[in-house]
């Protein structure tokens, strides 16, 4: 499970769990909000929709990919976050490498049901722009060509909202570490003006991180605005309870180097199909030890709606009962277990625990555990599918899937 946490840290723009960020720092898109109909994204970002045939396959796929500017590094170079899905609707994600050239485009597989040795290599996505959108290149060193989906007149698709900042530790010294933090955003656009406003509504509410509905939704600018003032705050707070270190014989500074603190959030479109919308919200935060806490929040939406679909919205009650044996036999072989031997041999647990943070797909359902839930960090987060032909019996009516009856309000 190595690739997971060198995933983290491509997703991040890190060297290592800790690192020294960029001397100066510039905040993008922290102006008024645009209305919802004519919202642009910010510079340095876009979301792109593309479909391909990959080499030796017979269905093709569907990527959903978002580029930000890449963390706080010095590189100035984008990151990127792919998810895509074939017709059997198993997520899979990709992450971002650098590129020598701005119209390179340079992924790698996340997932280790695709990766070539969950202790080793991954696969490779090495693919440049073209004239049209499309990108063109090798995955796994096979030929391939993506191309770029418009969208139709008046869809609805996303627009991309980055905001970042820095503040000193201590304001006073020229010296000083800093706190970053930045939040991404998908903001919906085009498509019916009062489902817009209810998806952007409740998307606004899961980027806050609210465990409840029908707490009142704010501006993306105002959450920002919050979310800034109250990591400033908390981080000047706890710099004013330190000391500085003394400078040591390399020359490193006066300043611990764990008074460098992060926040960064994402939101990535991890499915899409018909009348279901699945995102992902992710949180990274550093505040000093050995590195840095993650996870990431699955969140899916009812496009007939605008509704959020939350675990209790999704499962019958009896679900609780049998998703622990379906979980416990999936999650097998993602974490290089053979199907009789006990999970406790490479997981903190005996039997799979039911995790509410799940999303659907229209064939099936991916439940998320976050890093130290069921195992080690190094193992990073664990996603795990499972096919609508196992959860049929166990869903509520109304779903948007298929066969799934009325439409539940």
């Amino acid at each position: 499970m190595k690739c997971s946490l060198y995933a983290l840290l491509g997703l991040l723009g890190l060297a290592a769990c800790n690192h020294q960020p960029a001397a100066t720092t510039t905040t993008v898109g922290a102006g008024a909000a645009s209305p919802p109909s004519a919202v642009a994204s910010s510079p340095g970002t876009s979301y792109h929709v593309y479909r391909a045939l990959l080499p030796g396959q017979a269905d093709s796929i569907t990527l959903h990919l978002v580029a930000a500017p890449r963390s706080f590094d010095a590189t100035g170079t984008t990151g990127r976050f792919g998810s895509y899905y074939g017709l059997d609707g198993h997520p899979y994600t990709l992450q971002g490498q650098p590129s020598l050239t701005p119209d390179s485009v340079v992924l790698f597989e996340t997932s280790p049901e695709k990766a070539i040795d969950p202790n080793g290599p991954t696969l490779y996505w090495r693919l440049r722009q073209s004239g049209r959108g499309d990108l063109a290149g090798t995955v796994g060193g096979q030929p391939t060509r993506l191309r770029l989906v418009q969208p139709a007149a008046g869809a609805l698709t996303f627009a991309v909202r980055y905001f970042a900042d820095s503040a000193a530790a201590f304001p006073k010294d020229v010296q000083s570490p800093r706190g970053h933090i930045s939040l991404q955003a998908l903001v919906p656009t085009g498509g019916d003006a009062d489902l817009r406003q209810r998806l952007t509504d409740n998307i606004l509410v899961g980027l806050r991180g609210d465990t409840l509905d029908g707490l009142p939704p704010v501006t993306l600018t105002a959450l920002y605005k919050q979310q800034r003032q109250q990591f400033f705050k908390e981080y000047r707070e706890d710099a004013a309870d330190t000391r500085p270190a003394t400078a040591d014989t390399a020359g490193l500074g006066t300043y611990a180097p764990g008074l460098s603190y992060e926040d960064q959030t994402n939101t990535y479109v991890l499915y899409r199909q018909t009348n279901l919308l699945s995102l992902g919200f992710f949180h990274y935060n550093y505040s000093g030890g050995a590195h840095g806490a993650y996870g990431t929040a699955g969140a899916s939406y009812d496009l007939r709606t605008g509704r959020r679909l939350r675990y209790d919205d999704i499962f019958r009650p009896e679900a609780a009962q049998q998703l622990p044996a379906l979980l416990g036999r999936a999650v097998r072989p993602l974490v290089g277990l053979a199907a009789a031997e006990p999970l406790d041999k490479q997981l903190f647990v005996k039997q799979m625990p039911v995790t509410q943070n799940v999303y659907l797909t229209t064939s099936g359902a991916v439940f998320i555990y976050q890093p130290y839930e069921i195992a080690a960090y190094a193992q990073g987060e664990i996603r795990v599918f499972l096919p609508l032909s196992e959860l049929r019996p166990l869903l509520r009516d109304g779903l948007p899937l298929p066969g799934s009856g009325v439409v539940a309000r």
